[in-house]
């Protein structure tokens, strides 16, 4: 992999020198870890003139799950508690001979950026702006292994819960329950906090759990990811509780079904942004559901669960082969509940078979 990381901080470096600046400071942690191999608390990543840097404020974790840092780099440790790397790198940036060094400004606070002023005020900060985030966006294939391993270990923590006794459960045990699954068959954790939602909290985007129980005849909707090696992957599936569905609820499930499988069919290298979403929320805007929806029906993941590509109705931009991307229109009826579909995909080419389907748990509407 040490290979793969210097390649990376190459491009990158090729990008700061196209805009002027011969060092560049990486501070966003999934940024550190990206160019790194790993990303220890507060650390920042000095792509400097003569050399490459890690600096910590105390020694890396040496737990498989938070990474190893790259053996190329120089890795620097700050002496005691209460220093800043990022006002250390400056320095060191500075007795390099750097005359000007790139920053991510939308990651520092202002207290923080005028520290590494005042610690090299000669050297001029730029704005390195989302150049790291956009070398993020397409995967190698070391990247999409990962998020498939995590896609095969939510898959199977969702099919476990689904064969229990559900009935009477409050939606935080069975969220606690997931991710204990999660750790059990191998992720790092989840990948963010397991939403369940049942009854007319059902369908919710992001819904955070309660003390509802689940009943009969309720919709059961269960959202969450695994992150392993640091790449998050997601999943979600909506079911009924106990019964047969009731007509209108299985009129809403088609109708969600139908514009996730369409959202699916869009992707494609070349396809753009906003037609992805468009074909998501074309049935379900037929339908009347305009106001029920989201403001996004997808996004791209990785070492962060929501990444660029954002799919919306004013996204900007084209899909890449490569890029993995949730696709998950849902739509909720205040005080009734609601649908969500979500699978976690590759785009790749139609040559190649396709989009990839990661996550692939059933999207038959079960009766549990």
């Amino acid at each position: 992999m040490s290979e793969v990381y210097a390649a990376r901080r190459t491009r990158l470096r090729e990008r700061c020198n196209a805009g002027g600046s011969a060092a560049a400071l990486v501070s966003r942690p999934a940024n550190v870890r990206y160019l790194a191999g790993a990303a220890p608390h507060g650390a920042v990543l000095l792509l400097g003139r003569t050399e490459d840097l890690l600096v910590c404020s105390g020694p890396p974790d040496d737990r498989p799950a938070e990474g190893r840092p790259d053996e190329s780099l120089q890795v620097r440790t700050l002496p005691g508690p209460g220093g800043d790397p990022a006002v250390t790198a400056t320095g060191l940036a500075a007795d390099q001979g750097a005359e000007s060094l790139a920053t991510e400004d939308h990651h520092l606070t202002v207290v923080r950026h005028r520290a590494m002023r005042s610690v090299a005020p000669t050297l001029r900060l730029t704005d390195l702006g989302q150049a790291v985030e956009q070398l993020r966006v397409v995967k190698d294939e070391e990247e999409i292994s990962c998020l498939r391993i995590g896609a095969e270990i939510a898959d199977q923590a969702l099919g476990e819960l689904l064969e229990s006794i559900l009935v009477g459960r409050t939606e935080r045990h069975l969220a606690l329950e997931l991710e204990r699954r999660l750790v059990d068959h191998g992720a790092d954790g989840p990948a963010f906090p397991t939403s369940v939602g049942t009854g007319p909290n059902s369908g919710r985007r992001g819904h955070r759990p309660t003390d509802r129980r689940v009943e009969e005849g309720d919709f059961l909707s269960v959202c969450l990811g695994a992150t392993y090696r640091g790449y998050r992957c997601e999943i979600g599936r909506t079911f009924v509780i106990g019964t047969s569905p009731a007509d209108w609820q299985i009129e809403l499930y088609d109708l969600v079904f139908a514009a996730q499988r369409a959202g699916r069919e869009a992707l494609a290298p070349g396809a753009a942004c906003r037609d992805v979403d468009r074909a998501a929320r074309q049935a379900l805007d037929s339908a009347g559901y305009a106001e029920n929806l989201p403001a996004l029906t997808g996004h791209g993941v990785g070492l962060e669960i929501d990444e660029d590509p954002q799919l919306a109705p004013a996204a900007m931009g084209k899909l890449d082969a490569c890029v993995p991307v949730t696709v998950e229109p849902g739509v909720h009826l205040p005080g009734r509940g609601g649908v969500r579909i979500d699978d976690t995909l590759v785009v790749r080419p139609e040559a190649d078979g396709g989009p990839e389907l990661l996550t692939i748990t059933t999207k038959e509407l079960l009766a549990l």
